[in-house]
């Protein structure tokens, strides 16, 4: 009888299940039921086992039941740090790369205001940071003097100046509160070490957050939550990327998923500059990025991609008048859970989907320019270099639910009208068409090589599909 993993996304509305046949590396059943987290988190899951059972005819034995949880608001995360470009940017960056969604970012001395929208924002984690190793001190310490003052109870990892450690961890530990110390997100002035941060978040998260959200209420129903739903897909695309010692991936890879509230962007890959005369400015960026656009979501935020992109190219996009724009886009603004239901509506989702992915890839990419200096001129990279990215991967419903993905997704490459963004140039396009990049990423840590092959035979080629949908890396 074949091995199967039974793969879980307690999501804010829905509960997911995949179920993979280990052996033949494939999806066999999928399941959902309403995310009950706020209750009772045993009844979607209960219900979404009963759909999975239902289509499957009955469940097999799992060997593996893996979770991610993204619901009861994901991971909120505060971060602060010393300079808002340096320590406090780091903090963000392992923040964002642990799949947390930021709450407040801070830098520089708290003042009491801060302390006060800190309190109100009701984090689940915070990451106190600041000063290099050797250096500044005197702002974390008086920080974590702050923090200990205040009403918050959540745990704080400290991953600042390895000098303040102590005097942080005793006045925050005098006040009752929980800290864990990690390695310094930037020990020297310029470099950046963000994984022992991420691997600290993420056992928090597992240790700690996954009771307070009420999810190991169903423990006999799964083996482990494993992290946050953001990071699971982040894990899914760095393997899928980089491969196993068995396999290879498809190289560097750009994932776009646009959703109801936010546009999120996943790049794996080092995107340095790409001619050594290029100057790197600012911090290093991670190997694996990801970046979340709070105003870009295709229905909670279709106004703000309206304002942001110009109503003027919303329209040009869709086609539809420009004094017909505004009777067009009410529908979604009355009602987030709209479908399309004509062509006017189709057409205005995709404009809409296409302003979103061109802004948050913008966004995600780094720019070079050339800055003049006494000794002449000089190509400065800031961010990323995208543009020789091999693969972008399209996911959420806008992209993989419309009729020609593949123009949607065409407003992440780059563009002659916009020649300083390093956005990808001729990359591969393919659609994440079943959600997997969640599952791939929870299967990666105990059967990679399954992981893989399931990943890469569920991607499918949005511009040269093959005959059986499937697409390799071959």
């Amino acid at each position: 009888m074949s091995a199967h993993a039974l793969l879980i996304d307690f999501g804010s509305t829905y509960t997911k299940l995949r179920a993979v046949d280990l052996a033949a590396r494939r999806v066999v059943g999928s399941g959902q039921g309403p995310s009950t987290v706020t209750t009772d988190v045993r009844i979607g899951m209960t219900l979404a086992l009963a759909d999975l059972e239902r289509r499957l005819g009955g469940l097999p034995p799992f060997r593996h039941r893996l979770a991610s949880s993204s619901a009861a608001g994901g991971l909120r995360m505060v971060t602060v740090g010393l300079v808002k470009e340096l320590t406090a940017e780091a903090a963000r960056r392992a923040a964002l790369g642990a799949g947390a969604k930021l709450v407040g970012a801070y830098a520089y001395r708290l003042t009491r205001d801060d302390v006060a929208a800190i309190e109100r924002a009701a984090p689940d984690i915070l990451l106190l940071s600041g000063g290099t190793d050797g250096g500044n001190s005197e702002v974390i310490v008086a920080n974590a003097a702050a923090l200990a003052d205040s009403a918050l109870a959540c745990p704080i990892i400290v991953a600042g100046n390895r000098n303040a450690t102590d005097e942080v961890t005793d006045r925050l530990s005098r006040r009752g509160k929980t800290a864990t110390v990690v390695e310094n997100v930037m020990p020297e002035f310029g470099t950046l070490n963000i994984e022992p941060a991420r691997a600290a978040i993420r056992q928090v998260f597992m240790d700690r957050i996954v009771h307070a959200k009420g999810i190991d209420q169903a423990h006999d129903m799964f083996d482990r939550v494993l992290m946050p739903t953001p990071a699971a897909v982040l894990e899914g695309a760095r393997l899928i990327a980089a491969g196993t010692p068995a396999q290879p991936g498809l190289g560097t890879v750009l994932v776009i998923d646009v959703g109801g509230a936010t546009t999120d962007v996943h790049s794996i890959g080092k995107g340095g500059p790409s001619r050594p005369d290029i100057v790197l400015y600012g911090l290093p960026e991670p190997y694996a990025k990801r970046t979340v656009e709070g105003d870009l979501g295709m229905r909670h935020n279709a106004g703000a991609i309206v304002e942001a992109a110009g109503a003027d190219a919303i329209a040009r996009d869709s086609g539809i008048p420009d004094n017909e724009l505004d009777a067009a886009l009410a529908p979604l603004l009355a009602d987030v859970e709209r479908l399309p239901r004509d062509a006017c509506e189709h057409a205005l989702d995709r404009a809409l989907a296409r302003a979103a992915i061109r802004l948050a890839v913008g966004r995600h990419a780094g720019t070079i320019e050339t800055v003049y200096t006494a000794t002449g001129p000089v190509s400065m990279q800031r961010g990323k270099d995208l543009s020789e990215v091999d693969v972008v991967i399209g996911t959420g419903g806008p992209v993989v639910h419309a009729r020609d993905p593949a123009s949607i997704l065409s407003a992440a490459l780059a563009d002659p009208s916009e020649p300083a963004s390093l956005r990808p140039r001729r990359p591969r396009m393919v659609i994440d068409s079943e959600y997997l990049l969640f599952a791939v990423g929870l299967l990666a840590e105990v059967e990679p090589d399954a992981a893989l092959a399931l990943g890469l035979d569920h991607m499918r080629d949005c511009a040269t599909e093959a005959a059986d949908g499937h697409f390799s890396a071959a």
